[in-house]
């Protein structure tokens, strides 16, 4: 049994031969609450992550994020003798993560109906831009391409220019999440129901669609079509990003009556008029009303404003920038921020283990491996191979 102190996944081996971020940092995540992920990589070059992205020393910070809690095993995916190895380490494993195009593993005899006769408890996530089926199935797919395809990107923006990309791979990482949830899901199916190993079939623009809320309800009973509008939302009324008398900007939405009094004892221009008596007739003027919350906002210096608004109760955010995020004291308090000791490069800031469990804390995070870190190690343990094997593997380049 594993202790504890391990994390809540404890136990649970995943391979990941995934590459980027939505199939790789589903791994991650399970890696983080104390699974044992062991990351299949090329030989010679690893991972893409590990060459994208700001870099110090030659070492991808975005690579050493998404990385980090894993093993590194070198192994060619593309030569039959890899593919026997790694046939040989999923006998012994719960989980596979691949986001190859779909049809790829099948030409290296490792589809899910290959990889079903070794394993058959085994646990198969296949991430892919557009899924296993369908006409577009084999297209190529990548976080702003789900974005586009799944709706989002369409009602992100103003209604006078071209739509605008959100500041992070959002589809990848809404992806990764869902990985990790349809992997647990799997797993309870599997060892608490008797079940069998399964294939999870994820897509980044199915995940995206999935965070449209109601927006094809009301398509469909409606006609309503969601178009840009900035920053209004028909939730908040007012609502807007509201810029201070000395240059900070200042997330406020209000969505019902309770929180507009609140506001209106603090701007007395908004009480007592008939047309903002519900939210159904504020959002009808919403734009008038964002006009007197603005000129309101923009005589105040912005500790003003927050300090008022935190009297009445009200929700806003300072718009933070990364700088804002480092210097704040309830990042601080709850530890949102970890730091790691990278063998070479030092101190890591990055975010934390999410979620917190009370009983099974989280081990330190461990950082990224080298490429080909743990080859001999989990070839030895897992593949049954002798030093000597592994040496031919590693003059033959398959590992």
């Amino acid at each position: 049994m594993e202790s504890k102190d391990k994390g809540p996944l404890a136990g649970i081996r995943v391979i990941d031969i995934g590459t980027m971020v939505a199939g790789p940092v589903a791994a991650t995540l399970l890696a983080d609450l104390g699974a044992e992920v062991i990351k299949i990589e090329q030989p010679g070059r690893g991972d893409s992550l590990r060459h994208i992205g700001p870099s110090v020393e030659g070492e991808s910070l975005w690579w050493n994020v998404e990385g980090r809690n894993k093993k590194s095993v070198t192994l060619d995916l593309r030569q039959p003798e890899g593919q026997r190895v790694l046939k040989e380490m999923l006998k012994h494993a719960d989980v596979l993560v691949e986001n190859f195009r779909p049809g790829i593993l099948g030409k290296w005899n490792l589809s899910w109906e290959h990889l079903r006769e070794v394993n058959p408890r085994l646990v198969m996530l296949s991430v892919s831009g557009y899924g296993q089926t369908g006409p577009y199935a084999k297209r190529a797919g990548y976080d702003r391409i789900a974005l586009a395809m799944g709706g989002t990107l369409y009602a992100t923006g103003y209604p006078d220019r071209a739509p605008v990309k959100l500041g992070t791979a959002l589809a990848d990482y809404s992806t990764a999440l869902f990985g990790a949830f349809g992997i647990m899901v799997a797993l309870y199916h599997r060892d608490t129901r008797g079940g069998e190993g399964q294939q999870i079939d994820l897509s980044l623009y199915e995940t995206v669609f999935r965070f449209t809320d109601v927006m094809i309800t009301a398509y469909e009973k409606l006609g309503l079509s969601r178009e840009r509008t900035g920053n209004l939302h028909f939730a908040a009324a007012p609502g807007d990003h509201f810029e201070t008398c000395d240059g900070r900007y200042i997330v406020l939405t209000v969505s019902n009556d309770r929180m507009f009094g609140r506001l209106c004892e603090a701007i007395p221009a908004l009480g007592g008029e008939e047309r903002y008596s519900t939210h159904a007739k504020r959002t009808a003027c919403v734009e008038e009303l964002n006009a007197i919350v603005a000129a309101w906002i923009k005589s105040l210096p912005v500790l003003d404003v927050c300090r008022i608004l935190e009297e009445k109760g009200l929700a806003y955010s300072l718009i933070y920038s990364i700088k804002d995020i480092v210097a704040d004291p309830h990042y601080a308090a709850r530890g949102t921020i970890a730091s790691v000791k990278h063998p070479q490069i030092g101190e890591l800031k990055m975010p934390a283990v999410q979620p917190r469990f009370s009983g099974t804390p989280s081990s330190p995070i461990k950082p990224a491996p080298a490429l080909g870190a743990d080859t001999d190690e989990i070839l030895r343990q897992l593949a049954g191979l002798s030093a000597g094997q592994i040496a031919e593997l590693r003059q033959a380049g398959t590992v």
